[in-house]
């Protein structure tokens, strides 16, 4: 199947049929038009015809009772036969919500929209999708609407998951900027469920002004540690905020727990100009936000709207969301400069919290003891007065950007290979040349030698792949080849001496020593994972990352994936990707297709993969994942090794001076903090 035809979208018009009857300040933000342009947006950009179009349906009775009390639905059936005094009486028993005679009706289509999406999704109809419904769901609990939510969208999804498909684990992630203390609420003692969530807290003087909002509730009972809450102590807060806390918390944990299913509580009021967040998150990062838990579960991501008040950056980020689902190129990260303090105190207070429920967390050299690492932090910065007024007067005036346009090559992937090689369906083959460019033929004959000259038809090849790749014609490519250091040397030393691609980072899995291709002028950036210890090498620009056990260890590759190399990826911002691995170095098939999904979020997806020749079989997984099909899932992973850990946090710490992202816990020390 297409991919494009992967990816559902579920919306019905009748879901804005509902508004505001009397003046109410607190919930006028709340309004039909949230749906509308975010469906408009959809349909003027094309997304919407590439997506599947699934019905909606209403939620029955029994998939209501899966989360709510019978007294509770009973009450909310009563509504549509209420005057307009009795409405507004029935609302004031609960928070921050209003009725109207329409909202039943709008609340079981809602929730019957989500479950729509999980049965597309379970069923394999589709790989992922969107749910544009309204009203929203994560506040309102057991027996009580609120916070403009009369049903809990997704609470209802996960237990229905959990009970027609047998789901036994869950991931829900909960970008909006209210704490969905209804989610949290329902699944706080249930190991099957993990719930994360980041919102605006400003210690507790934000709504829902919670206790339980903070960092130190973590769950009860059998459901200690699956709870996971990042509150933000400061408005302001921007993209590098939330890749960080994505890649030092979220992913580790989330791969850790091995979801079967994510369902994502997509709140955009955390996106810039909302009023309701006074966030600085672009847009497009939610792209980005996207991409990372794609690779999760399978793939089977189901996106369902929650907040979003500014019908700017509203529909610009439900864009973003869906044409990332579709499987376009990413749009490159911009201005990344690291978290600042007050999200760093947040990350590091939740990482200390939780060390003790999971492995991923447990040897963290950067976290203190429990006594001082668990203290309510609270800055100076987050209660001085002018600074928030002063903030509060930019986030009025904030003007930004459209995202930039995200353009499919016409080409996903191009493969070179030897004579009779067979490329996997969606792939093309990439043919040499006929007429080789001399000057360039004249370099590479001066970089192979005179025993290497078999070589240069590949490698005018692949430079020429490459430049149709900086020209956006073909997106990715793979090439088998009879020696991977040898290529690679060649490779980066034309790109060094010519006017190639702006930033290049090369990703080397081997024990083979590739240092000496590496300048410190900025261009290009080495990560090597191999067995061998050469901490003493490590420049800015060249990283070697020593595992005990190779690239064989699921564990520690993938840790240090998250945590060292796709921070230094996002914050370098390579316009292109070289994949390189030895055939000795030891990855799985898994882990490498799980690798190489996730940095097609760098560069645009601009990926090039060399292999040896030896390692045909590996051709049609590796061309799976440049293609943007999920990576099969790791199974829930074992304790990384200490030894391992140590080196990697050395490593991190020398680093974070020059690359900010890598940063988990305010530094102490002559790094500039102010992020």
């Amino acid at each position: 199947m297409n991919p494009d035809t992967r990816t559902a979208l579920i919306y019905d018009e009748e879901m804005t049929k509902y508004k505001l009857l009397w003046v109410d300040p607190a919930c006028k933000i709340e309004v039909p038009e949230r749906l509308t342009v975010s469906y408009e947006a959809l349909m003027k950009t094309g997304l919407a015809d590439r997506c599947v179009s699934v019905p909606v349906r209403e939620a029955t009775d029994e998939d209501i009772l899966l989360v709510h009390s019978k007294e509770y639905l009973e009450a909310v059936k009563q509504t549509p036969y209420m005057t307009l005094e009795d409405l507004q009486v029935f609302t004031l028993q609960y928070g921050d919500v209003y009725f109207h005679p329409n909202i039943y009706h709008c609340a079981k289509l809602a929730a019957g929209a989500t479950l729509q999406l999980v049965d597309s999704v379970m069923t394999g109809k589709v790989r992922n999708g969107m749910a544009l419904v309204r009203p929203p769901g994560h506040h309102s609990m057991h027996s009580a609407a609120n916070g403009f939510c009369v049903f809990n969208n997704v609470s209802i999804a996960a237990k229905y998951a959990k009970q027609k498909y047998s789901v036994k684990r869950i991931l829900i992630m909960d970008w909006d900027v209210h704490h969905g203390q209804g989610v949290q609420y329902c699944f706080e003692d249930d190991p099957s469920v993990l719930y994360f969530s980041w919102h605006r807290y400003e210690h507790q003087k934000f709504w829902p002004h919670l206790r339980e909002s903070d960092y130190d509730t973590v769950g009860k009972a059998e459901g200690a540690g699956f709870n996971i809450n990042v509150p933000w102590n400061k408005v302001g807060l921007d993209n590098s905020d939330y890749l960080s806390v994505f890649l030092h918390m979220l992913l580790p944990v989330a791969y850790e727990f091995c979801p079967e299913l994510v369902l994502v509580c997509a709140g955009f009021d955390t996106a810039i100009g909302d009023p309701e967040g006074e966030m600085c998150a672009t847009p497009d990062v939610f792209a980005h936000l996207t991409h990372l838990l794609m690779n999760l579960a399978d793939g089977k991501v189901c996106a369902v709207l929650e907040g979003g008040y500014n019908l700017k950056s509203l529909p610009q980020s439900v864009c973003e969301t869906v044409q990332t689902l579709l499987g376009d190129p990413l749009p490159r990260p911009a201005n990344l400069k690291g978290p600042c303090k007050s999200a760093l105190e947040s990350l590091h207070c939740v990482r200390a919290t939780h060390r003790k429920y999971w492995s991923c967390l447990k040897l963290a050299d950067d976290l203190p003891s429990e006594e001082l690492s668990t203290k309510r932090v609270k800055s100076a910065e987050d209660d001085n007065p002018i600074e928030k007024n002063e903030m509060e007067k930019e986030a009025e005036e904030l003007v930004w950007p459209d995202p930039p346009k995200r353009t499919s090559p016409n080409v996903r992937t191009a493969v070179v290979g030897p004579e009779g090689i067979t490329c996997p369906e969606g792939s093309q083959l990439f043919c040499p040349s006929e007429d080789p460019d001399p000057n360039l033929i004249k370099k590479l004959q001066e970089c192979l030698g005179k025993d290497a000259e078999d070589a240069l038809t590949t490698l005018s090849t692949l430079i020429t792949l490459m430049d149709q790749m900086e020209k956006n014609k073909i997106r990715s490519g793979l090439a088998l080849v009879r020696n991977v250091s040898m290529t690679m040397n060649c490779i980066v030393q034309h790109c060094a001496a010519s006017s190639f691609c702006n930033r290049m980072l090369i990703v080397f899995l081997g024990d083979m020593v590739v240092k000496n291709c590496i300048t410190e002028d900025g261009k290009m950036m080495l990560v090597q994972f191999s067995t061998k210890s050469l901490e003493a090498e490590m420049t800015k620009y060249y990283i070697p990352v020593c595992l005990k056990k190779g690239c064989s260890d699921v564990s520690g590759l993938i840790h240090a994936t998250l945590s060292l190399l796709l921070p230094l990826g996002y914050e370098f911002d390579p316009g292109l990707v070289l994949l390189v691995r030895t055939p000795d170095c030891g990855v799985n098939e898994n882990t490498w297709q799980q690798l190489t999904g996730l940095l097609q979020g760098l560069g645009q997806g601009h990926t090039l993969v060399l292999m040896q020749e030896s390692d045909q079989s590996s051709v049609a997984p590796t061309v799976s994942s440049l293609l943007g099909a999920p990576a099969p899932a790791l199974g829930p992973l074992s304790a990384f090794g200490s030894d391992d850990i140590e080196a990697l946090q050395r490593l991190k710490l020398k680093l974070q001076c020059d690359w900010k992202l890598l940063q988990t816990t305010v530094p102490e020390n002559k790094c500039d903090d102010d992020g």
